[in-house]
C-alpha cells in the first residue's frame, strides 16, 4: 500500500496497492476500503462477493505522463433479494472509461480550443472527445 500516492490521487474509498511507471505512462493498481455495498434493490448491506472484473480507466495526467487506474469492478450477491449488483464508484460513471475529473478537464479544454486539437493532444479520437463533451455538458445542464 502506498499511502502518499493514495493521498495524492484523492479518490474516495480507494487505495493505491501498486504502480508501474514507464517513459510516458503511469498505471496505478487500486483496491477499495469498503468490504461490501448497500444493495441498490433492497437496501440491505452485503459483503458476498460474486465476481471481480478489472477495468482500466484514464485519469488526469501527472508529471507529464498519461495516467491509468486499474480498478477491480466488483459485483456482489445479495442474499436478501437474491440479486446481483455492481459496485458504483463515486469518481467514475457507469460504463465510462474516464474519471469525472478527466472528463471535466477534456470539457474545459474543448471549450477553450476545439475538439480536434483536444483529440490530438490527448490521443483520443474526435468522436470520443465529442462524446465526453456532450456527456459533461448534459450533466451540467441537469445539475443547474
Amino acid at each position: 500500500m502506498h499511502l502518499h500516492l493514495t493521498h495524492l490521487l484523492n479518490l474516495p474509498g480507494a487505495i493505491v496497492e501498486s504502480f508501474t511507471d514507464s517513459n510516458d505512462l503511469i498505471c496505478f493498481r487500486l483496491s477499495f476500503l469498503a468490504e461490501g455495498i448497500e444493495c441498490p434493490h433492497c437496501r440491505n448491506y452485503t459483503e458476498e462477493l460474486h465476481q471481480v472484473r478489472p477495468i482500466m480507466v484514464r485519469d488526469l495526467p501527472a508529471f507529464g505522463k498519461t495516467v491509468y487506474l486499474h480498478l477491480p469492478r466488483r459485483q456482489f450477491y445479495c442474499q436478501a433479494c437474491q440479486r446481483y449488483s455492481t459496485e458504483q464508484l463515486d469518481f467514475i460513471d457507469w460504463r465510462r472509461r474516464y474519471t469525472h475529473r478527466y472528463e471535466e478537464s477534456i470539457y474545459e479544454q474543448a471549450n477553450t480550443s476545439n475538439i480536434e486539437i483536444v483529440s490530438q493532444k490527448q490521443g483520443l479520437s474526435y468522436q470520443e472527445v465529442k462524446r465526453i463533451v456532450r456527456c459533461v455538458s448534459k450533466k451540467k445542464k441537469s445539475s443547474s
